[in-house]
C-alpha cells in the first residue's frame, strides 16, 4: 500500500514534471480552518514491495495553512506554496532548508487558494484568492504582473490553457467560469457554468477549447468554448461537491475528480456510462487529485484524513 501519514490535514497533492518519483502535498492544521501549514516532498520508493513506499525527502513550515502548490515547469527543484495568510512562497529544494522560502509574495489581501505553473511560456503563474481576484506573477519579479478582478466572489481555481501562453480560465463562487487573454484588458468569455459556487476548473490536454468544471451543486460539466450554450457532457455521480477536476494528461476524454463525498472518481465524458473508476479509500474530505505527466494512470489523493496515497488506475489504493 503507496500510502504517506502527513500531521495535518491534506489540501493538495502536485506530481513533480521531471522526476516520476516525486510529489509535494499542501497541508493545513485543524481543517485549514486556524493553525500551521506544511509542505511536504515525497518520494516514491523504486522497490515494489518496499517498506517504506513513500518517503520525505523535505518539509518546509509555514505559520498559516497552505491550501495548494505547484512545481515550477522550468527548475526541477522549485515549489510555489499558496498560504492561508495571503502570500504566495517560493522554496528550492536544492539550498538547504535556512534558506527556504526564497520568495515570499504578499499581496492578495485574502486566503490564496490556488496556483498553476504555465506549461507553455514556463516562467509565470497565476495565483487564485478569496480576494476575488487572480494575480500572474513571474518567478523572477517581487511584484505582480497583473491584477484580473472581475469576480464577485472567491475564485477558488485558475488553469493555464496547456497550448496558449496568454489564455488562463478561472472558476469562482460567483457561479461562473471565465476566460481570459493576459493581452486583453479584460475576460474574454463568462461561462455561467453552474447555479451553485464553482470550485475547480481544469482544460483538456488535448483540445485546447474544451474545460471541465466542477461544482457544490456534485456535478462536473465539460464544455467546448467554440459553443458554450450548452456543455459537451453533465457528469453526475459525486454525492457531495466537486473539490477538484483534472483532465488526464495521457487521455484525450478522462477526467479525475475527488469530492467532500470522500471518493477520487475517473471519468470518461466522451462514453455513455461515463464513471470508470470508483475509490472511495479516503475516511474524511478527499480534496486533493492529481495525475502523473510521466506515469501512465498513476494517480496520487490527499484528504482531511491526513493520508496521501498514491496508486495504479484499476488498483485498489489500500492493497498491501
Amino acid at each position: 500500500m503507496t500510502v504517506f501519514k502527513v500531521p495535518f490535514n491534506g489540501y493538495s497533492v502536485k506530481f513533480s514534471p521531471f522526476y516520476e518519483s516525486q510529489l509535494a502535498v499542501a497541508t493545513a492544521q485543524n481543517f485549514g480552518i486556524l493553525g500551521n501549514g506544511r509542505l511536504h516532498v515525497l518520494q516514491l520508493s523504486p522497490a515494489p514491495k518496499s517498506n517504506q513506499p513513500i518517503t520525505e525527502i523535505a518539509s518546509f513550515d509555514t505559520a498559516d495553512g497552505v491550501y495548494d502548490c505547484c512545481w515550477s515547469e522550468s527548475h526541477d527543484s522549485l515549489i510555489i506554496a499558496a498560504v492561508a495568510d495571503g502570500s504566495l512562497k517560493l522554496y528550492d529544494l536544492s539550498l538547504p532548508p535556512t534558506a527556504n522560502p526564497i520568495r515570499s509574495l504578499q499581496e492578495h489581501t485574502r486566503e490564496v487558494h490556488a496556483v498553476d505553473f504555465n506549461v507553455v511560456r514556463k516562467d509565470s503563474f497565476l495565483s487564485s484568492s478569496w480576494d476575488d481576484t487572480v494575480k500572474l506573477w513571474t518567478v523572477d519579479r517581487p511584484a505582480s504582473v497583473r491584477t484580473f478582478k472581475e469576480h464577485a466572489y472567491c475564485v477558488y481555481s485558475a488553469a493555464w490553457n496547456p497550448r496558449h501562453a496568454d489564455v488562463f480560465a478561472s472558476a469562482s463562487g460567483d457561479c461562473t467560469a471565465r476566460i481570459w487573454d493576459i493581452r486583453e484588458p479584460g475576460s474574454t468569455m463568462i461561462l455561467p457554468a453552474h447555479e451553485f459556487e464553482i470550485l475547480s476548473c481544469d482544460w483538456n490536454k488535448y483540445d485546447d477549447c474544451i474545460i471541465a468544471t466542477a461544482s457544490v451543486d456534485k456535478s462536473i460539466k465539460v464544455w467546448d468554448v467554440r459553443n458554450f450554450r450548452v456543455p459537451v457532457a453533465v457528469l453526475n455521480g459525486h454525492g457531495y461537491a466537486v473539490r477538484k477536476v483534472k483532465f488526464s494528461p495521457h487521455r484525450a476524454s478522462v477526467i479525475a475528480s475527488c469530492s467532500y463525498d470522500m471518493t477520487v472518481c475517473l471519468w470518461d465524458y466522451m462514453v455513455e456510462d461515463a464513471l470508470i473508476g470508483r475509490y472511495d479509500h479516503h475516511t474524511e474530505f478527499a480534496v486533493g487529485v492529481d495525475m502523473s505527466v510521466l506515469v501512465d494512470g498513476l494517480l496520487a489523493s490527499t484528504g482531511w484524513d491526513e493520508l496521501v496515497y498514491v496508486w495504479q488506475h484499476g488498483m485498489d489504493p489500500r492493497a498491501p
